[in-house]
């Protein structure tokens, strides 16, 4: 059975049985990816998830089941299971379904070509063979990797929504290493779009100059420097921090954000804005995963917090309007808040040899390691292995390693110096949010090294 019948089934369903809120949250993914290690294909994998969640309001309380069957038999029980779960609470819930009314913004899909298994796995292998050959120092252990993705979203409600829309592209990637006497260099470099416009010899040319631009490292003594984090460390430290900018956080209290809307909290040059709509993103929605239409907005300007991310039930508990955040990890996942794209805006510093310059004398620092341990995303501490690069009178010399850099990710935005112009928008991870930004100075942070 198609959707749109197993849809009308459902709906015909829950009227007949008196529901008067109700909603059907549907998804249908697709993913294949392969990855290669030591010249030849070490894992293929293809998949494709269909399922949807219906959520309804029984006698007061709210109830959800959910189902990867498109059946009359199907649409008819998950009305019934809803029900049900709705009958085992003890506490009334609130189905906060949203209306029509909204302006969607139409997002135009562009180019998708679909590649085949056996264009995938070539793809991948053609990376991994042009690592390889861009320089003798490549070692075995070095790996790449290709994945197409397609994500169609469905959403419809008793109050009158019935929308859909679709994300597709492809990723590759090169991960070599990078070998010098009995030291090895792990390189990484990724990049998403059209299949067909993918590069291998370009995407493995990126990664082995990332691996042996390492070679040589030494250790960093400990001491205060002037910081500089790449475009890359700007969209990772987003990406960890991101939920202090939810509503839901702030009024759980795990955000000092809260009630700060309209103060500083940032340094005058720092302004993060989420897209939806970013052209340079490979993920954009007109709308969120409640149907509420989605916008372009500064979460913070020219460092005051202008709003935070609403989902509705955060929105009615503030008594302020959805800011079209809610999301859905998966057809049967709750929903949370989450930015779309969100990112650090240029701030004039000009391109990274010109930050360079400004830097002076410094550390550049384009590897931050543990996140999932040295970050703390309420306190905002962090302190985090690192590498990067020796800046020496405005100009990159020696690699750098075996160091920690340590701070508050609250008090790095109120001391950002300089914002840069080199601005990248990093792939999603597992077809969620996209982070990115330029790079950024800080002057005088504690670097622990030897």
């Amino acid at each position: 059975m198609k959707y749109t019948e197993f849809k009308e089934r459902v709906m015909a369903a829950a009227a007949s049985r008196g529901l008067t809120e109700y909603e059907l949250y549907a998804q249908e993914k697709e993913n294949i990816s392969a990855e290669t290690l030591n010249h030849e294909i070490s894992a293929f994998s293809s998949g494709n998830v269909t399922g949807a969640c219906f959520r309804c309001v029984s006698r007061g309380k709210l109830g959800y089941a959910s189902t990867e069957l498109y059946t009359p038999s199907e649409a008819e029980r998950v009305v019934e299971a809803a029900m049900e779960n709705a009958a085992c609470l003890e506490t009334e819930g609130e189905a906060f379904l949203h209306g029509p009314g909204d302006t969607y913004t139409k997002v135009e899909a562009g180019t998708v070509t679909e590649p085949t298994a056996s264009q995938l796995t070539g793809l991948a292998m053609q990376i991994e063979e042009a690592a390889y050959a861009a320089d003798l120092k490549v070692a075995d252990g070095s790996q790449s990797g290709a994945v197409f993705y397609r994500n169609q979203i469905y959403l419809s409600n008793s109050r009158g929504l019935d929308l859909t829309h679709e994300n597709a592209y492809t990723m590759a990637y090169s991960s070599p290493i990078a070998k010098e006497g009995e030291e090895m260099f792990s390189g990484f470099y990724s990049v998403g779009g059209d299949f067909a416009g993918l590069d291998p010899q370009s995407i493995a040319q990126k990664g082995v100059e990332d691996a042996v631009s390492q070679i040589g490292a030494r250790i960093l003594p400990t001491g205060t420097y002037d910081v500089m984090f790449s475009n890359h460390m700007t969209a990772a430290l987003l990406r960890v921090y991101a939920n202090i900018f939810s509503a839901e956080a702030a009024q759980k209290g795990m955000s000092p954000l809260a009630g700060k809307e309209g103060e500083p909290v940032a340094a005058p040059c720092v302004t993060l804005t989420d897209d939806p709509f970013c052209g340079e993103s490979l993920v954009r929605v007109p709308f969120d995963g409640e149907g509420v239409a989605t916008s372009r907005r500064d979460v913070v300007k020219e460092g005051r917090l202008v709003t935070l991310l609403y989902n509705l039930a955060a929105a009615h508990k503030a008594g302020v309007a959805s800011t079209g955040n809610g999301v859905k990890a998966g057809y049967a996942a709750p929903v949370s808040i989450q930015p779309h794209n969100f990112y650090l805006q240029k701030g004039g510093g000009g391109a990274t040899e010109e930050m360079y310059e400004k830097l002076g004398d410094g550390v550049y620092i384009t590897e931050l390691n543990g996140m999932h341990a040295g970050a703390n995303p309420v306190t905002g501490d962090f302190s985090l292995a690192s590498a990067g690069f020796l800046i020496e009178k405005g100009k990159k010399t020696g690699p750098v390693k075996g160091f920690t850099v340590s701070g508050n990710f609250y008090q790095l935005l109120q001391d950002i110096a300089l914002v840069g112009d080199d601005w990248e928008l990093r792939p999603p991870m597992r077809g969620g949010s996209c982070f990115g930004g330029p790079s950024f100075i800080v002057r005088g942070m504690s670097v622990g090294g030897k």
